[in-house]
């Protein structure tokens, strides 16, 4: 290997792990860490390119962005889409209906068969619109009924995570290596091709979430208009202090005020001044805004939430995903106007900033503390940027939108499962039809689309592109077939699966799986062995995103709601990846025939 194309290969696996670095501290936004991946792989193969035999460039512009073209972004999308369509047409909310109305004994039954439905919708639609459909039923089931919301809510997460294991379509990591693999070899994934391992891994893996996971979990969560709340959470509230209130004149002594003791108060807004503490005597004054952060029975005994009569009541809702509300910032009469409720507080899924209330941007995940009377709460539950967590509240739906929805839905996967049209082609199409039908509108499809999720995949196609040209892979495949070469294939294979199921937690799953799949390619070439169990241990792998909440969107869902610490998801899931990881380097011999 001459010098230059050894400082290409180092200096793409310096960007790489600078990259995997900065994703994983989340110290700047995801989105500006794709887009500076993306930069300084264009400007560093532009100065040192990667040339051919007839001098073209490999890793030109037109290769490091080819991501934002690729296929199985497009089926991505178009899935997502689809699957807002069942959320916003209310496809499924008849059955959370009659499920919340049910007393006794019957509801635990209900919840673990809620939690199995998941799994198994989750093979065939994208797991983020499985876990919005049914965090809503199970907190509320599981509150009234079982073992408490923050028991079950991470299960929910893990459950459908293993449940799309077992088709292309049941994650976006599945599809995102189909696509790559079709790109750069001439294999094609069937839709059921990896169905038998993945079933036996969901099987094992849903044993241990169903029966094991809630025992290592013991998070206080949302209770919904009752009187037992989640102590410890932390609402980010405000007083105004008009004529009259108790606070005026009030001095602070040793840097807390009197009156406040419990609860930390984050900052006091006097006029366009910010006064940040420690406050050392600072004496309270008319129309000062004291921004505070405290329980949700503190806030609600400090904060005036009655000012309309006695028929006001609390409600706690979640933010959803492709939520408008998402990436703006509080705006609170603009929530009143439109919902006759307003907001009390706010909890956030990530670490609260010290800035005004009203200059934070909202992500899907955070939780409003709600005030408003039992009508207008009852009418955020047709209001599909928040998910109220309650079932009991009654929904209006659409039953013609419903089933249009079901049979546009029903339609995509039975054409893609019978190969009557390439999964691209059939999830355009469902979504056209969604769009056309009426079961969401323009604005709702285009929330869909998370611009993370996009600037994420064109990051991780230019890396591994990057990785295949400058030989980076072939490098690492070497690497470790000549460490292991003279256990076999089984022992590579094992390790294989275990690198990417640790690094699927730190990074992402698309990232890890796009990284990954030409290694494992590599490594079966250089092995003499077929390439399949190897790239299904890169799929099985990357969706093993159990023991972070970073490395899965639906982890990140059910945070806020669950209450759930990072060391939760470590606790409960960390187990669950090494459970997968010896099951199927068990079963991968006896399977694949190594």
């Amino acid at each position: 290997m001459c010098y230059v194309d050894f400082m290409q290969m180092w200096m793409t696996f310096a960007i790489i792990a600078l990259a995997i670095i900065l994703f994983a501290s989340d110290w700047i936004e995801l989105e500006v860490v794709s887009l500076a991946t993306i930069a300084s792989l264009l400007i560093f193969f532009h100065l040192v390119p990667v040339l051919d035999d007839a001098g073209n460039n490999l890793l030109g512009p037109q290769q490091l962005l080819s991501g934002f073209a690729n296929t199985a972004l497009i089926t991505i999308l178009a899935l997502l889409v689809i699957g807002q369509g069942l959320h916003q047409s209310g496809a499924l909310d008849g059955v959370t209906q009659i499920l919340s109305t049910t007393r006794g004994s019957r509801a635990r039954i209900i919840i673990w068969l809620c939690l199995i439905g998941a799994g198994i919708m989750s093979a065939f639609l994208n797991n983020t619109p499985v876990v919005v459909m049914f965090i809503p039923i199970v907190a509320a089931l599981a509150n009234r009924y079982g073992p408490g919301a923050g028991r079950l809510l991470m299960p929910l997460s893990f459950i459908t995570i293993l449940g799309g294991m077992m088709t292309l379509v049941g994650s976006s990591t599945n599809l995102l290596v189909a696509g790559l693999i079709a790109k750069s070899t001439e294999m094609n994934i069937g839709f059921f091709d990896f169905f038998v391992p993945g079933m036996i891994l969901a099987m094992i893996g849903s044993f241990y979430v169903l029966a094991i996971v809630p025992l290592t979990l013991n998070r206080p969560t949302l209770k919904i208009i009752k009187h037992k709340f989640r102590s410890g959470v932390q609402f980010l509230a405000r007083i105004e202090l008009h004529q009259h209130h108790q606070l005026l004149g009030e001095v602070s002594h040793s840097g807390m005020f009197p009156s406040l003791k419990g609860v930390t108060i984050r900052l006091i807004k006097r006029g366009n001044r910010i006064i940040l503490p420690p406050f050392d005597d600072i004496i309270l004054q008319l129309n000062d805004i004291v921004q505070f952060a405290g329980t949700r029975e503190q806030v609600t005994e400090l904060v005036d939430i009655d000012p309309q009569g006695d028929h006001q009541m609390l409600a706690e809702a979640a933010i959803a995903p492709a939520s408008r509300l998402g990436g703006r910032n509080i705006v609170d009469e603009e929530f009143t106007d439109q919902t006759g409720c307003f907001i009390v507080g706010v909890q956030r899924h990530e670490r609260m900033k010290r800035d005004l209330r009203d200059k934070i941007r909202l992500r899907p995940g955070d939780v409003f503390l709600i005030a408003g009377t039992r009508a207008n709460i009852r009418n955020l539950r047709l209001d599909r940027d928040l998910m109220v967590l309650e079932g009991s509240v009654s929904t209006i739906v659409s039953f013609t939108k419903a089933n249009i929805a079901l049979a546009i839905f029903a339609a995509v996967v039975g054409s893609a499962a019978f190969e009557i049209l390439p999964i691209v082609v059939s999830a355009i199409l469902g979504a056209l039809a969604m769009i056309l039908y009426g079961c969401l509108n323009i604005g709702q499809a285009a929330r869909t689309i998370d611009r993370r999720i996009v600037l994420l995949i064109a990051a991780s196609i230019a890396m591994a592109t990057s990785l295949g040209e400058t030989g980076g892979a072939t490098f690492l495949a070497e690497i470790i077939v000549d460490q292991l070469a003279s256990f076999g294939p089984v022992v590579t294979l094992s390790a294989l699966f275990l690198t990417v199921a640790v690094l699927t937690n730190l990074l992402s799953n698309n990232a890890t799986a796009l990284l990954f799949t030409p290694i494992a390619i590599g490594i079966a070439t250089s092995m003499g062995v077929s390439p399949i169990p190897f790239i299904h241990a890169v799929i099985f792998a990357a969706n093993c995103s159990f023991a972070s909440p970073l490395g899965y969107q639906t982890n990140l869902l059910v945070m806020g709601p669950g209450n759930y610490r990072f060391s939760d998801f470590f606790k409960a899931g960390g187990p669950l990846v090494i459970l997968i990881w010896i099951t199927f380097t068990i079963m991968a011999p006896w399977y694949y025939g190594l």
